[in-house]
């Protein structure tokens, strides 16, 4: 995938939306937005960009979650 984009050049029309899906299917299999910007050598921000256009329900972000484990026990208490 990388090797057909220049860097900084402009996707558009049928490789956009080829480079859309590409990235839609390795995002939904576990890959990440800055893992995706590495290999394709474009920016956090056009990955991130691509997978709202094409519809992607992005993760969340990771990382300590303060508090939702301890209130998630008392509703189920």
């Amino acid at each position: 995938m990388a090797e057909t984009l220049k860097k900084g050049s402009r996707v558009t029309g049928a490789a956009r939306e080829k480079l859309a899906a590409e990235l839609k299917k390795k995002y939904d299999s576990g890959a990440s937005i800055r893992a995706l910007a590495e290999e394709t050598g474009r920016s956090y921000g056009f990955v991130h960009r691509m997978l709202s256009e094409s519809g992607v329900n992005l993760r969340g972000r990771g990382g300590a979650t303060r508090g939702k484990a301890k209130a998630a026990a008392a509703a189920g208490s």
